[in-house]
């Protein structure tokens, strides 16, 4: 759900699951100081919070009740103008925060899909508005704003007139690193998407009605994991006298979809997960290393390459995409999948009773290597941000607007932003009604009579905002994870018994580049990955000899800036430490 508009793609595929199902959509002040500063610098820090104190004493209310001012302001804002949202302006939920906070929002939107070359001309032009409420804003802006002074330092607004980001920030571990400029200061607020399908989303799905004809266990290591596939291609576990089984396939194109980077991990730490994602970096004991040019790379290329040259892997899975697959999975009259490497099995099927199949599949734990490395990924952790204040706002448009973010922080905004007033979408639980937890649940969905193409009840996923694992899960949910609406469940649960293996020596997430590095470290980056990913489809297909042309790729790496690439991370490491 960064997690960014690149993040914003993968949680929209994911929103779309959920509100089939119906369970997870709910699925200003200086500097920060200097201990260098003069005497007369910290005066005039002194000053400036005096002066901000005297506007809370003329116009605003005290921190955390309700208005925010006490007589009406209008803050101009930039958001998205989503296609499913029919009005901003007489939107339930704005008329709601705007009666609630007597800040009166006038709006700056543009068609979402527009939305970031909109906001790049803007900031480029000067024509900007006193706050953006809503910019996918790259932690690259976030510094290059910031450091003009287009984006104000938000830390001391924080700190005096913010509790529920504070908070937030004490108690989730990652997000103060995340959003953290290399200067100190945080420039922009991002939204926090708690979520354990989307922290483990590095999956493989296996067919288990076939394990169980051919009376095998779901595979824990990687040498049982080819006795499987092997027994997939050649004993028939589909019954229909045909070998047309396919063992094991997958697609670049879906959220984790990558058929080797699951079982890579068995061998050495591999983050390229799919067509968007892949750094090759791990962190060992603070220093940032490579992975790609390690012997437990090559090894787990060699096991690659076996299963492919014996037939276990699908050739179309380094080239076909995602409705390729949904149309394979789906075959009549006989099912031909085995295994599927994404994090949704909803790739290939759709949940309910009505495809029946997907309840044939189960998903295999993190597969222990031959040297005991067993590993997945936490993707847990936050990419652009969403909201800034501007060089544009007053003194007190400042506070206003950072309380106002404050507001959204809270739970019950999230509620009604995502689902609108209490009644058509959704209520309070009944006493007896469980969580995905197995715990009583806060919120339950009321299903929808009719579909509708528009609403005007919420801003859906618009601006800051705080969604936790214990928001989440706390709408009524199955308890049966197959049961047609048990999706959610079903995912929570696979989530859980993943979350033991997190690796110990993934690179963060979520990590400022230096400005003055930016630039280099992506045409580094671009240029490494690229090649990295070529070689590897060359060595598992068994175009390129691993044995033969191993040491000549090693070399290859050393003409990409490899050592700048490290140097650079490294340094963005050591400023997070």
């Amino acid at each position: 759900m960064e997690k960014s508009f690149k993040k914003k793609t993968w949680l929209g595929t994911i929103s779309c699951v959920m509100i089939c199902m119906l369970l997870l959509s709910a699925c200003g002040g200086g500097k920060s100081a200097d201990p260098n500063s003069s005497g007369d610098q910290a005066s005039n820090q002194t000053a400036e919070k005096t002066d901000n104190k005297a506007a809370d004493d003329d116009l605003f209310t005290p921190v955390g009740s309700y208005p925010i001012v006490s007589k009406p302001m209008t803050i101009k804002m930039f958001a998205p103008q989503f296609a499913t949202i029919e009005n901003m302006d007489t939107n339930l939920f704005t008329k709601y925060l705007e009666d609630k906070t007597n800040i009166k929002i006038a709006w700056d939107l543009v068609p979402d899909n527009a939305l970031n070359d909109r906001k790049q001309l803007m900031l480029a032009s000067g024509d900007y508005p006193e706050v953006i409420l809503h910019g996918g804003l790259t932690k690259e802006e976030q510094m290059k704003y910031g450091q003009q002074g287009v984006f104000i330092p938000l830390n001391d607004l924080i700190e005096q007139y913010a509790p529920n980001i504070k908070k937030a920030m004490q108690d989730i571990s990652y997000m103060k690193a995340s959003i953290t400029a290399p200067d100190g200061n945080i420039y922009a607020l991002p939204q926090v998407n708690e979520c354990y399908h989307c922290d483990n989303a590095l999956k493989m799905w296996i067919n288990k009605k076939w394990l169980d004809k051919l009376g095998l266990q779901v595979p824990t290591t990687t040498d049982e994991f080819y006795n499987v596939l092997k027994a997939f291609k050649e004993n028939d576990p589909n019954g229909n006298g045909k070998k047309d089984e396919i063992p094991l396939t997958g697609s670049d194109e879906m959220w984790a979809g990558n058929v080797s980077a699951f079982l890579m991990n068995s061998f050495i730490l591999d983050d390229y997960v799919d067509k968007d994602s892949g750094t090759f970096l791990r962190d060992v004991d603070g220093k940032v290393d490579f992975t790609a040019n390690k012997e437990e790379w090559k090894q787990g290329l060699i096991y690659l390459n076996k299963l492919y040259k014996e037939g276990l892997i699908d050739p179309a899975a380094f080239t076909q995409n995602a409705d390729a697959v949904q149309q394979m999975a789906n075959r009549e009259p006989d099912n031909i999948m085995g295994t599927l490497s994404t994090a949704l099995i909803s790739y290939a099927y759709s949940m309910d009773d009505k495809a029946p199949r997907h309840k044939d599949y189960v998903a295999v734990p993190p597969l222990k290597g031959p040297n005991g490395v067993q590993q997945t990924l936490n993707f847990a952790g936050i990419g652009n941000s969403q909201f800034a204040i501007t060089n544009k706002a007053t003194k007190e448009q400042q506070i206003a607007a950072i309380r106002l973010a404050d507001y959204l922080y809270t739970e019950e905004a999230i509620l009604l932003e995502e689902n609108g007033p209490e009644g058509p979408a959704w209520r309070k639980a009944n006493p007896g009604e469980m969580d995905m937890n197995g715990e009583q649940a806060k919120y339950t969905a009321i299903p929808a009579t009719e579909k509708k193409p528009t609403h005007n009840d919420g801003w859906e996923q618009i601006g800051p905002s705080l969604r936790t694992y214990a928001y989440r899960a706390s709408w009524t949910s199955p308890q049966d994870p197959l049961a047609p609406d048990g999706y959610g469940t079903r995912l929570n649960q696979v989530s859980k018994e993943y979350e033991p293996y997190h690796s110990k020596e993934q690179y963060p997430n979520g990590l400022f580049i230096a400005l003055e590095d930016a630039e280099i470290a992506a045409q580094i980056k671009t240029t490494l990955v690229g090649y990295v990913k070529s070689n590897m489809a060359q060595f598992i297909t068994g175009s390129k000899d691993i044995n033969k042309e191993w040491d000549s790729y090693v070399k290859g790496l050393d003409g990409m800036q490899l050592s700048q690439y490290l140097e650079i991370y490294q340094k963005a490491l050591d400023a997070k430490k």
